[in-house]
């Protein structure tokens, strides 16, 4: 096995902190709760990428069957087999090589569109489980703005955690 080879598969140690990471993901969800469309999942899921790349998948897709598994597999938990995916996406195309105060910029703007359109992106799923057709799911679109807005708005505040959490998860790196 070459080590390109062997930097694709997640070793003990970092399946560990995966799990940990996953679980701490659905716990920050579950004690925000209380607060609607408030959360920091979108700080996770962009410092982790940013950190270990395409391994934070393993903590990503381990936060949703979490959130499955212990909210219920329904129909509203379809689209998170891929709403949370695009926004990985969007992270892995961040530059690397980007100075500090710019990337914290680009991470808190790409958390807040990833807000801004969580309704959007959740809305083809919508439709097709339910039924709507295109003008419907517009419809489902626009009643759902108000609390896009609030998720668009709050994902930007948060993000401000993302930089410094991803100097932390950089130095954990190092440690082990």
């Amino acid at each position: 096995m070459n080590s390109e080879q062997k930097n694709k598969k997640a070793n003990v140690k970092e399946i560990a902190i995966f799990g940990m990471l996953g679980a701490l993901m659905y716990a920050s969800k579950v004690l925000m709760e209380i607060l609607p469309n408030i959360h920091l999942i979108g700080v996770f899921i962009i410092a982790i990428t940013v950190v270990y790349r395409k391994k934070a998948l393993y903590p990503l897709y381990l936060f949703v069957f979490l959130t499955g598994l212990l909210n219920g597999f329904g129909t509203w938990w379809i689209p998170y087999l891929y709403i949370w995916t695009v926004l990985w996406g969007v992270a892995m195309l961040i530059p690397k090589n980007l100075s500090k105060k710019k990337a914290a910029a680009v991470y808190m703007i790409i958390c807040s569109l990833h807000g801004f359109l969580y309704g959007t992106l959740y809305a083809p799923a919508q439709a097709l489980l339910f039924g709507l057709d295109f003008k419907g799911m517009l419809a489902w679109i626009v009643a759902g703005l108000p609390y896009d807005c609030i998720h668009g708005i709050s994902n930007f505040f948060c993000g401000m955690l993302i930089a410094p959490l991803v100097e932390l998860l950089k130095k954990a790196k190092k440690i082990y």
